[in-house]
């Protein structure tokens, strides 16, 4: 199976002034040429009944669309148009996902929604969103809209098969290409694993009334109807997953749930990310730290989205690829970011790192020979085009003026359950204990097994401490420049206009952060050994400041992002503790997408990765398997498919 992406190669038809894109592939059109727009809002919002569902929906509920092709992203502007025409003034959220094995490019997108000037204001930004032509889920969020979109590029028969069913599916838009232009987007497959992402009260609806899907749907039980179809077609499918213990069904109004008081332990990047995540989400955080925030390995003066890219036939479930595109556009609404490019030397196995470049766009990565790699001269180099710095201390200060966000300095010793409520968490300090938290999330990096001691059923996986220490000193006429950094089993960059920052040492099993003489001249060496010339421009060692940590990192070199079941013998818990950790030297990278699963997973929402990569994950993978009476979840999270439990 190959996931590299093809474009869609587009044919284009004018009539009454209009744009009408025509896919080569299949041989058909995107939209109606008789006004693609009204289509959209007879067939898929009116045949969902979305005016009456959204416009119902409570405070704190989440709502979830989903398409199986995304083609000029009409379908989902639409909806986004009629959200802002219902939406009740709560804080109640609209998530839709869309699958797309052939996206337009963006200037092809462009042009297509150029026919529709009435949503421009929702197109214009998609398009600024409109993630790169790589295969996997590209998650984007529209804040002012209280509105998100999963995006997943690939083929659909791959794609449904492993999306994770954390939240099931209210509403259906079956729409592609015409079974008989398409036949494989509607085959029993992919109908099978809609299916599965549904449950009583899911709705459906398609232009298209072919045998093949209504079969499909049938045998299942879907209760199918063949309302009158849009313009000259005299049907369109609308069903509906019926009750079987009741006569008439009524469509899903979503997820109904309630504001959400949480305590996340921890406030590295781990913590504040987590914090900011569900904040964003209108819950209520208090932020606890034993010291204060970035005391930890998040505290270094800058920080580097260096990711190592895979190849692209693993983009799909690659986290540091994955974790990488969605870093980039979570980054960019803080200041602290700051967009450049980064040149990765191929100092050993050069021609795989190189290839990269002929399988990525052509906008993403560039192979240089070394006479065209700036610093050194000596290697060839991949150049990263879209990557990126953040700086630490800004960024906390931005979370933390959240107006959702409490910070408190304690250092927590115990969690338990209250006694009168078991799904009730209350925090113990030396001196305090904090009280009624719906969910509690422990991102203490190595400490986060601490709070875990008393629990024997559940050990915390044991993570390995890595001491790093990066050095910065004043390199002033001698600067690079500040949108390039340089990475070569270490990197480099400038810190800000008059100081060079270099990282960063690597020691396994060692917990002592002093700043030491040694690790600044491993730094040196490093840089020495790829730009000589450069290195001994700059001053001596004894005029260098720097700062030392201990990183987390797992077994196999996964963070942990999930639930950790509890249970203690004076009161049955039904309600799990969530944690995570063991970022190793990529917290900043990982940070945002793993925040984003685990809300997924804490307040059942859609999630942004393959299950696949939720196993990988989970904190319990490296516990031996035994036999459970029961699988524990979130009391707001619904069953999920039984691979998950395995």
């Amino acid at each position: 199976m190959s996931n590299h992406i093809q474009t869609a190669v587009l044919d284009w038809q004018r009539i009454d002034g209009i744009d009408i894109p025509i896919s080569t592939q299949f041989g058909d059109v995107y939209f109606s040429k008789d006004n693609g727009l009204l289509e959209t809002r007879h067939v898929f919002l009116a045949g969902n009944e979305l005016e009456t569902r959204l416009a119902s929906l409570a405070n704190h509920d989440y709502f979830c669309v989903a398409e199986t092709g995304f083609g000029t992203g009409l379908n989902i502007l639409a909806l986004m148009q009629l959200w802002q025409k219902v939406r009740p003034d709560n804080h109640s959220h609209l998530h839709a996902i869309s699958v797309e094995k052939y996206p337009l490019t963006q200037a092809d997108l462009r042009r297509a929604l150029a026919a529709w000037p009435e949503l421009s204001e929702f197109s214009t930004q998609l398009i600024e969103q409109y993630p790169l032509a790589i295969a996997g889920c590209h998650r984007l969020h529209f804040p002012e809209q209280r509105f998100s979109l999963d995006l997943w590029l690939g083929d659909a028969q791959d794609v449904f098969p492993n999306l994770a069913a954390t939240h099931y599916v209210d509403a259906w838009f079956l729409d592609g290409f015409a079974p008989s232009c398409n036949p494989e987007l509607w085959e029993e497959k992919v109908l099978d694993h809609i299916i599965r992402l549904s449950t009583v009260g899911t709705t459906f609806a398609s232009f298209s009334v072919a045998g093949v899907l209504k079969r499909g749907l049938s045998k299942h039980g879907i209760q199918i109807s063949r309302p009158r179809g849009f313009g000259h077609k005299r049907e369109m499918l609308k069903a509906i997953w019926p009750d079987p213990h009741v006569e008439i069904t009524t469509p899903r109004l979503g997820q109904s749930r309630q504001q959400q008081r949480i305590a996340v332990i921890g406030a590295g990047v781990a913590g504040l990310s987590v914090a900011w995540a569900f904040a964003q989400r209108h819950h209520q955080i208090d932020l606890f730290d034993q010291n204060a925030p970035l005391a930890g390995a998040s505290g270094n003066p800058l920080a580097l989205l260096n990711p190592k890219l895979c190849p692209i036939a693993q983009s799909h479930e690659h986290l540091m690829t994955l974790s990488w595109q969605y870093a980039q556009r979570h980054y960019q609404q803080f200041t602290g970011f700051r967009p450049l490019s980064i040149y990765q030397l191929a100092q050993k196995d050069a021609e795989n790192l190189l290839e990269l470049a002929e399988q990525y766009p052509s906008n993403v990565v560039t192979a240089h020979r070394p006479a065209e790699t700036p610093l050194s001269n000596q290697f060839a180099s991949l150049c990263l085009n879209q990557a990126g710095a953040i700086v630490p201390k800004q960024l906390a200060e931005q979370i933390l003026a959240h107006p959702n966000i409490q910070f408190h300095c304690a250092q927590i010793t115990a969690i338990s359950a209250t006694q009168t409520a078991p799904n009730i968490w209350q925090l113990q300090d030396k001196q305090n204990i904090w009280s009624n938290y719906d969910q509690v999330i422990v991102c203490c990096a190595k400490a986060s097994a601490t709070l875990f001691q008393h629990n024997e059923a559940h050990q915390y996986p044991a993570l390995k401490a890595i001491r790093g220490q990066v050095s910065w000193l004043n390199n002033a006429g001698h600067t690079l420049a500040l949108n390039q950094a340089f990475s070569y089993g270490g990197y480099c960059m400038q810190l800000d206009q008059q100081q060079l920052i270099l990282g960063a040492s690597f020691y396994p099993n060692r917990e002592d952060d002093q700043v030491l003489e040694e690790d600044h001249v491993h730094n040196y060496e490093l840089i020495h050994s790829v730009a000589a010339d450069f290195a001994q421009q700059l001053a001596p060692i004894t005029h260098w400041s720097g700062r030392a940590s201990i990183r987390a990192q797992s077994p196999d070199y996964f963070p942990l992002v999930g639930a950790i079941p509890e249970s203690q013998a004076t009161a049955p818990i039904q309600q799990p503790l969530y944690t995570f950790a063991g970022l190793g030297s990529k917290g900043f990278l990982f940070a945002p997408l793993c925040s984003e699963v685990l809300a997924a997973l804490v307040l059942a929402e859609a999630c942004p990765i393959p299950q696949s990569l939720v196993h990988k994950l989970d904190p319990q993978r490296f516990r031996k398997k035994v036999k459970q009476k029961k699988p524990y979840f979130s009391k707001t999270t619904p069953a999920i498919d039984k691979e998950h439990l395995n």
